[in-house]
């Protein structure tokens, strides 16, 4: 089950909401939303249920041991031993799989490789409660002394499956205390219908028109046009954003509705002027985890050039990793790994000092190229789509299919280029500013305000009938 589903929009999630509206306090709707929660991940993923409670009963015994305990060395064997075993279940799961493959393939052993099923987002409640752990022990956070409401911070279904990474110390206040209010589940909604939109009429798209500008196999790509291989990489830099920031929103707006206030995690990152930029606005809550959980506890940009730069290679090899088992995202990270270090030691002033418009062609450039990267797993046809961009592989700059694609999803593209910056945001908050005060334009305002995601709704409703194209990208991160 997916957010973007029929059955989870008109029937799993408004029968939630219904049973959570009518209990009465706090520990009721916890049940309440607990038990949708596992429906929910079990559906999912059911034969891994038990795992997600065996690994939040490890943290949870573990932080309730270090924060009981004053003994240094005592706190200290409970922490490694919490977030080695979930390293380690993270890592058999995730990994193991591909290095039997790649050590089959190398030496022909193992002669039967195992294939292993990946739990439906394990890397994130797995970060989620190694932040948990980690803080209770830095005396961030109290430990939770009821397993069920540290089984609803992990497992709660707004989150669970593919983040936001939401840390405890965050949550902590309103899985004991909060309240409903109208104004919440207003917000909640338009939100959730905004992030709908974002997968159903934006992502989706651009996955079939990235399929149309660029085809399977080595030797279709070869032939490809220059400018088809282009557009083709850009409508995946948009399906991957509007893909993953989609379903965050939804996230966020379904923990709005009942309460809860998680963090943002995209704050339109194709507007960056440099790639640390960049990952100052893409996947906030992964980056912030990498850079307070591993970063600066090696040290961070404190002590040598040379040791900023181990950490740094540290942090973009553990990044790239934990996308996947994959060479080309071990790729990907080393490959963010080399520009962070140059802007870092290089070219921080001298990026500041160039006009807007430049440094956002470099920034979009090199992300642009880092997704040709990310996208082909199949290292034959990454360096196929590499070279076929820049014409060496003696393909033509510009095909007639391309030309007649072009003119059919030019306003599609326009539509992405504006959706993915704060445009529209700056002209609704500056209309929202001009109407103070008149009644006629406050009431209209106020009507937009339900029309909008109604409108949005139904047209995300439309795209979903009979449409089999539905897949959210970063499920199986």
């Amino acid at each position: 089950m997916v957010f973007s589903s029929l059955i989870f929009v008109y029937f799993f999630l408004p029968l939630c909401i219904l049973f959570y509206l009518a209990t009465e306090n706090v520990n009721n709707r916890n049940k309440v939303l607990l038990v949708f929660s596992m429906i929910f991940y079990g559906f999912s993923s059911p034969s891994y249920l038990i795992l997600m409670l065996f690994m939040v009963f490890i943290s949870y015994k573990a932080a309730l041991k270090i924060q009981d305990s004053e003994d240094d060395s005592i706190r200290k064997k409970w922490l490694i031993g919490s977030v080695t075993i979930s390293l380690l279940v993270l890592a058999v799961f995730k990994y193991l799989s591909p290095i039997l493959r790649l050590t089959n393939s190398l030496t022909g052993m193992p002669k039967e490789v195992i294939n292993i099923v990946i739990p439906v987002g394990i890397s994130f409640y797995t970060f989620q409660l190694i932040s948990y752990v980690v803080d209770v022990y830095r005396k961030k956070s109290e430990a939770q002394k009821e397993y069920l409401k540290l089984l609803l911070y992990a497992g709660l279904f707004f989150q669970c499956v593919a983040g936001p990474i939401v840390r405890y110390r965050d949550v902590s206040n309103e899985i004991e205390n909060r309240s409903f209010t109208f104004i919440g589940a207003e917000s909640g909604i338009t939100r959730f219908a905004i992030g709908l939109g974002k997968k159903v009429l934006l992502a989706n798209t651009c996955g079939q028109v990235f399929a149309e500008f660029i085809p399977e196999g080595v030797d279709a790509i070869s032939t490809t046009p220059v400018a088809s291989l282009w557009l083709g990489m850009i409508f995946y830099t948009f399906q991957i954003y509007f893909d993953f920031s989609g379903y965050s929103d939804m996230a966020i707006g379904m923990g709005l509705m009942c309460g809860f206030h998680f963090r943002e995690n995209f704050n339109y990152p194709y507007i960056s002027k440099s790639i640390r930029e960049f990952w100052k606005r893409w996947h906030i809550s992964l980056s912030s985890f990498f850079r307070d959980y591993v970063y600066i506890p090696l040290g961070g940009s404190k002590k040598s050039h040379k040791r900023t730069v181990l950490n740094l290679f540290i942090v973009w090899t553990l990044t790239g990793i934990w996308h996947g088992a994959g060479i080309n995202y071990c790729l990907w990270g080393i490959y963010y790994f080399i520009f962070i270090t140059i802007e870092h030691l290089f070219l921080k002033d001298k990026l500041k000092k160039l006009p807007g418009f430049l440094s956002r062609f470099y920034a979009l450039f090199v992300i642009l190229l880092g997704w040709v990267i990310f996208k082909f797993e199949n290292p034959f046809e990454m360096l196929s789509v590499l070279s076929g961009m820049f014409g060496l592989n003696n393909n033509e700059l510009w095909g007639y299919e391309t030309g007649i694609l072009m003119l059919n999803y030019c306003f599609f593209l326009a539509i992405c280029i504006l959706a993915s910056t704060p445009v529209v945001r700056y002209v609704i908050n500056k209309y929202a500013s001009l109407v103070v005060g008149n009644e006629f334009y406050e009431k209209t305002a106020s009507i937009m305000e339900i029309v909008f995601p109604t409108f949005l709704l139904a047209l995300s409703t439309m795209a979903l009938v009979g449409n089999s194209y539905n897949p959210f990208l970063y499920f199986k991160f």
